[in-house]
């Protein structure tokens, strides 16, 4: 397999790094209200609803996430008791799966580690600094005023790193919201981590699929 050597190594935060705990609370939450039986169709609702949500113009991610939230409500016809605000305050205090910080130590003295979250500012460096290496730069949605999958995004990080989609290899969880625009982008390189929220997409897409950040260095010769 060959190496790649990249300019930047950009990522995804919540999900591939961070590890993303809002389907464990939500279930938590709504423990009373939606029958256990229930629960997993109950949270696949609530992931599509936030993914719609961003889709829009850009507003602030406790918007997303409470939006989200009482859309799905909605529609199972329960109540809706104001969970978003109690999931947004919570995130801040995620810390990262157990493979990243030595994965990512191996990778930050050697390439330029960046990342593009779907996040607020106020929130996301609270989970970088607990990612244990260094980042070049950290862009959010609230910088660009989009978030992913939008191609704005995506050009947002592109044009503030002052370099073409060929110079970057992107990692992501997420086939929806990173490795499908990101092919849209023409950015060549691309790493699935298969966190198992996401199922393998077709080949046509020119990913490398990994279990986990501990793979990466190897793919990048280090």
């Amino acid at each position: 397999m060959s190496v790649l050597r990249p300019r930047f190594v950009t990522f995804d935060c919540y999900g591939t790094l961070t590890h993303f705990q809002m389907s464990p609370m939500t279930r938590q939450m709504f423990a009373d209200r939606v029958p256990v039986e229930r629960m997993d169709a109950f949270i696949k609702d609530f992931a599509a609803y936030r993914l719609d949500q961003v889709k829009g113009e850009w507003v602030p991610y406790d918007q997303i996430i409470k939006q989200a939230l009482a859309r799905t409500c909605k529609r199972w016809g329960i109540d809706y008791r104001g969970e978003g605000q109690a999931l947004y305050d919570a995130i801040p205090e995620w810390g990262p799966h157990p493979d990243v910080p030595a994965g990512l130590a191996k990778i930050a003295s050697e390439i330029p580690l960046v990342i593009f979250s779907n996040a607020s500012d106020s929130q996301i460096m609270s989970n970088v600094g607990k990612l244990g290496a260094p980042f070049h730069k950290v862009f959010t949605a609230e910088q660009a005023q989009a978030y992913k999958p939008r191609l704005a995004a995506f050009e947002f990080m592109l044009d503030n790193l002052g370099c073409g989609p060929q110079d970057v290899l992107h990692v992501s969880s997420s086939f929806r919201y990173d490795l499908f625009p990101a092919h849209d982008m023409n950015i060549t390189h691309k790493v699935f981590v298969a966190r198992g929220h996401e199922q393998p997409a077709n080949s046509i897409y020119g990913y490398r699929q990994i279990s986990d950040i501990s793979e990466l260095p190897g793919l990048l010769g280090l």
